[in-house]
């Protein structure tokens, strides 16, 4: 299935977070980060954070949290089966820590193709607002979907 351009501007629910310790220490540990700000409250705050920091990348997984966090592609017609995480970029604007509560807002606004229709590019962007209404970080994501021949096997 080729992609239309008429998915820009669509919007996608947005998803809230209450950013706990016990989740960013394991987030932490999991994505191998040995500077202990991310681990040790004490280090946190002697380092000038109110609390432990986000690590690098966390916010990617706001949206993960939901029940369905791909809901909105499958809606759009897309096979899971034909994406590819092609792209992510940061722009942070404030340290999200511990006990804040982070919601999203998620907007598509580009599609392209490539390779003659084979590839379509689907371009998201996100912004992430702390619970004082404050943006913490802009995120886009870029996924990737291989168009492939009717009745060909996905698998």
């Amino acid at each position: 299935m080729t992609l239309n351009s008429s998915v820009i501007g669509a919007e996608e629910p947005g998803q809230t977070l209450l950013l706990t310790r016990s989740r960013l220490r394991a987030f932490a540990k999991a994505t191998g980060q040995v500077d202990p700000i991310y681990l040790d409250v004490d280090a946190a705050r002697s380092a000038g954070h109110r609390d432990l920091p986000a690590p690098p990348t966390f916010l990617f997984g706001i949206d993960l949290e939901a029940p369905n966090p791909f809901a909105f592609i499958e809606g759009l017609g897309i096979d899971l089966r034909t994406v590819l995480h092609g792209e992510q970029q940061f722009t942070y604007h404030e340290m999200a820590c511990a006990g804040d509560e982070l919601s999203t807002h998620t907007k598509v606004v580009d599609v392209y193709s490539k390779k003659g229709g084979a590839l379509d590019f689907l371009v998201r962007e996100t912004t992430v607002t702390n619970q004082d209404g404050a943006v913490v970080a802009e995120l886009r994501n870029t996924l990737v979907i291989q168009n492939r021949p009717t009745g060909a096997d996905v698998s």
